[in-house]
């Protein structure tokens, strides 16, 4: 299988995600911060809400696949929405893999005892390891404990898969150092990541680079967002690298740094090639926060850009559209961009998922053009059909996320595409 990612919005194939278990109902409230949560998260809704969105997944999947055609190859198994934990079950039955997480475990949580239990890890059986690295805990180590992983929702920060190769993030905050190391072995180990093996971009070690500032614009337009989570060091320590792997322009776009814009994907992403969901204080409203590293015979060259939507309209070739979240009015913007409305998952060109509550961006989505419809509508449209979007066709689908915006990420922030196929075909 061969992985690959050459947009925002081309059709899906192959998505991991994680639905909520376990690590959630562990945060101690008094900990909470540390371990970046703003509110503490209702395990059982929160689990509901997620398979809810992934039944949409699998709905618009599922048509996708049955209407690319004969001469379209086989990529994937029936099931591509895939769980990150079947994954890291299947990658730690190896010993190499045991080994290479465990001993990276214990150089990356230097002010821990974990170093004293290595013995104890490497022997224990591989549900059990996992159990320890996603809660914190487990019955087969009774004296040990580390905080949980609740984060671990949101897979779309631990890597980022840019035409064929992949990015392995770093993360910027100590509480999802495990998870990120997780993602790390899956990718080194696991099968099902063999065709990035020898492409695999790593982050410097004393830099951070989270995968939700990374949005593939295009085969040849990358953008990153210098945030909360992604320095401007972070950034030149994959530039380089990315500039030699098609990509011939990476826009870097300076964010506020703040919690509520921790990521670039959080108050901008694609809805369809030419039309974006933006937050307009930090997007449409900021000029002189854009810079465009190309690749010009053979070197690079470093020009600025006075605003995101010239950048792109200049570097893409074509009109880009900013539907604004929140609508026209200040106090709505904001109020939408703090539960993710600008972080909408396209599962198709024109096909996207966010959360119900975000009324004023999805009236703007209506606006331009796109139905808007709840999720039990549109499992009901098309549960004895196969999806279909015919030609000017598009599809803004509402779930709930009551639960799972207290974790403050959207669709995307919960979706890690590895294989979308390309827009043309």
């Amino acid at each position: 299988m061969k992985l690959h990612v050459y947009s925002e919005t081309g059709p899906l194939e192959a998505v991991i995600v994680h639905t909520p278990g376990k690590e959630v109902s562990l945060v101690n409230p008094d900990r909470r911060e540390q371990l970046l949560f703003d509110d503490i998260i209702f395990e059982a809704d929160a689990r509901h809400e997620h398979l809810n969105m992934i039944e949409i997944f699998r709905t618009v999947m599922s048509g996708q696949r049955s209407d690319s055609g004969p001469g379209s190859p086989s990529r994937t198994p029936a099931g591509s929405v895939i769980e990150i934990c079947d994954l890291a079950l299947e990658t730690l039955q190896q010993e190499q893999a045991r080994i290479f997480f465990t001993d990276e475990l214990i150089r990356s949580l230097p002010d821990t005892d974990i170093r004293h239990l290595r013995s104890d890890l490497l022997q224990l059986d591989t549900a059990s390891l996992l159990e320890f690295i996603v809660t914190g805990v487990t019955d087969s180590l009774p004296n040990a404990s580390l905080d949980p992983a609740p984060n671990l929702f949101f897979t779309r920060d631990l890597a980022a898969v840019v035409n064929e190769c992949i990015i392995l993030s770093r993360a910027a905050k100590p509480a999802r150092v495990r998870e990120f190391l997780l993602m790390e072995t899956i990718a080194r180990f696991h099968p099902l990541f063999a065709s990035t093996r020898n492409k695999i971009i790593h982050i410097g070690k004393q830099d951070s680079v989270e995968g939700g500032d990374i949005l593939v614009a295009s085969q040849e337009v990358v953008l990153v967002g210098i945030s909360e989570r992604t320095t401007f060091s972070g950034l030149m320590s994959i530039a380089e690298k990315l500039l030699n792997h098609r990509v011939r322009h990476i826009v870097a776009v300076d964010l506020p740094k703040k919690r509520a814009s921790m990521h670039l994907d959080t108050i901008f992403t694609f809805a369809s090639p030419d039309e974006c969901i933006a937050f307009p204080p930090a997007i449409i409203d900021r000029t002189n926060n854009i810079t465009v590293f190309s690749r010009v015979d053979g070197r690079i060259a470093v020009t600025r850009g006075e605003s995101l939507k010239k950048t792109l309209e200049k570097l893409l070739g074509r009109s880009m559209t900013f539907i604004k979240c929140g609508g026209e009015d200040a106090v709505n913007q904001v109020r939408e961009q703090w539960t993710d409305g600008a972080n909408v998952f396209a599962l198709a060109p024109g096909v996207i998922v966010g959360y119900e509550r975000n009324t004023e961006t999805f009236r703007q989505l209506a606006q331009h053009g796109y139905e808007v419809i709840h999720q039990r509508e549109f499992l009901r449209r098309w549960q004895d059909r196969p999806f279909r979007k015919a030609a000017g066709e598009k599809y803004a689908i509402m779930f709930q996320g009551n639960e799972l915006c207290r974790g403050r990420g959207g669709a995307r922030c919960m979706t890690l595409p590895i294989i979308r196929r390309e827009e043309s075909s």
